[in-house]
C-alpha cells in the first residue's frame, strides 16, 4: 500500500526548543526537548519523536521545525534514549530493555503534557532505525491512545536477517574510522561530506550531540558503550511481526535505498501482510530509493507529510 500524498508546512528556521528531564522506568532520568506548537488543550494528537542508534533528539530538527513552531499544526517532542545524548545511562541489567525504552517514550509523551489522565488524549509516535523499534512497541502497549505510527527506515524487519551478521558481528563494526575521531573538526567534515546540500546549523547541532571532545581534542561517542552495546542487543532480539500487527493505529513506513538484495522490501510486505492477517490495515509506504537511512535529513517534508497521515 503506497503511503498517500500530503503536503507539511515549510520550515519555521526560528524556533528553539526547551529541554526538559522526566522520571522513566526505575527512576532513571530521561532528556526531551519540546519543540512547542500547538496549545497543551489542543485536541490534535502530538507527536513523540524517536532517534536511531548512536544519535540524540536534534536529528529531528528539520521536521519539527515543519511541524511545530508559532505556525506548526501539532505540539512536537523528541528525546534522548537511556544512554544517549543528555538522558541517564543505567550499567544494571535490563535496563536497555525494549519495554523498558518504550516507558521511556511514554513517559516523555505524559511528562510533557500530550498525554494526561483522559483516555481521550492520543498521541503519534514516530522512530528512525532503532527508534522505529522502540516506537513501534510503545505504540502497541499504547493500544487506541496512539493515533498513529511512523516507522522511518526501521522497524520492520529482524536485523539479523537484514544484516546477515549477529549482534556481535555487528558491535564490531561500529567503530569510525581513526581519522573521523581525530578532531571535532574532522568529525563534522566527515558528516558534512555525506551530503553537504543538506548541511546546515541543525545539522552540525545534531552531529555535534552524538560526541564528546576529550582534552586531547579527539572525539568519542556521547552514546555509553555499555548502552550502545545493549540498545544493539534489544535491536537483534526485535521480532517485528507479532509487534507491529498488535498495533491498532494506521501505521506508515518509509524506506530508504540501499536495498540490494530486496531483503528489506520482502520484510516490510511481510510485516504489512502480518496485519492484514490480525484484522489491521496494511502498512502505507513510502520509498526513497536514492536517499540513504537519515531520511528526516534529506526528506524531511516528506517525513513531515508522513507524520501527518497518520495523525488524524
Amino acid at each position: 500500500m503506497e503511503l498517500p500524498p500530503t503536503d507539511a508546512p515549510d520550515p519555521d528556521e526560528t524556533l528553539e526548543p526547551a529541554g526538559f528531564m522526566v522520571e522513566g522506568d526505575g527512576g532513571d532520568r530521561i532528556h526531551f526537548l519540546d519543540w512547542g506548537g500547538p496549545p497543551r488543550t489542543s485536541t490534535a494528537p502530538g507527536i513523540v519523536a524517536i532517534h536511531g542508534l548512536g544519535q540524540t533528539g536534534w536529528i529531528w530538527a528539520p521536521v519539527a521545525r515543519r511541524l511545530a513552531g508559532s505556525s506548526g499544526p501539532r505540539r512536537f517532542v523528541t528525546l534522548d534514549l537511556r544512554g544517549h545524548g543528555l538522558s541517564d545511562a543505567p550499567t544494571e541489567d535490563g535496563r536497555y530493555d525494549l519495554d523498558v525504552l518504550a516507558d521511556d517514550a511514554v513517559a516523555v509523551a505524559e511528562g510533557a503534557g500530550l498525554l494526561g489522565d483522559s483516555e481521550a488524549d492520543r498521541i503519534v509516535l514516530a522512530g528512525h532505525g532503532f527508534g522505529a523499534i522502540v516506537a513501534a512497541r510503545a505504540a502497541a502497549d499504547l493500544g487506541a491512545r496512539c493515533a498513529g505510527l511512523v516507522l522511518v527506515d526501521g522497524g520492520w524487519e529482524t536485523l539479523e536477517a537484514t544484516t546477515g551478521v549477529d549482534a556481535d558481528e555487528f558491535l564490531r563494526g561500529l567503530d569510525e574510522p581513526p581519522e573521523v575521531m581525530r578532531s571535532l573538526a574532522a568529525f563534522l567534515a566527515d558528516r558534512k561530506a555525506f551530503d553537504p546540500g543538506t548541511w546546515d546549523a541543525d545539522q552540525e547541532h545534531a552531529a555535534s550531540a552524538t560526541i564528546v571532545e576529550t582534552h586531547a581534542g579527539r572525539v568519542v561517542p556521547s552514546a555509553r558503550p555499555h548502552a550502545t552495546e545493549a540498545s544493539v542487543r534489544t535491536m537483534f532480539a526485535y521480532d517485528p511481526r507479532p509487534t507491529l500487527a498488535a498495533v491498532s493505529a494506521p501505521i506508515a513506513a518509509l524506506i530508504a535505498g540501499g536495498d540490494e538484495s530486496g531483503s528489506r522490501v520482502r520484510q516490510l510486505a511481510e510485516a504489512s501482510a502480518a496485519r492484514v492477517a490480525s484484522g489491521r490495515d496494511p502498512i502505507a509506504i513510502s520509498s526513497f530509493a536514492h536517499d540513504g537511512h537519515n531520511l528526516m535529513r534529506y526528506r524531511p517534508r516528506e517525513v513531515a507529510a508522513a507524520i501527518l497521515s497518520v495523525a488524524g
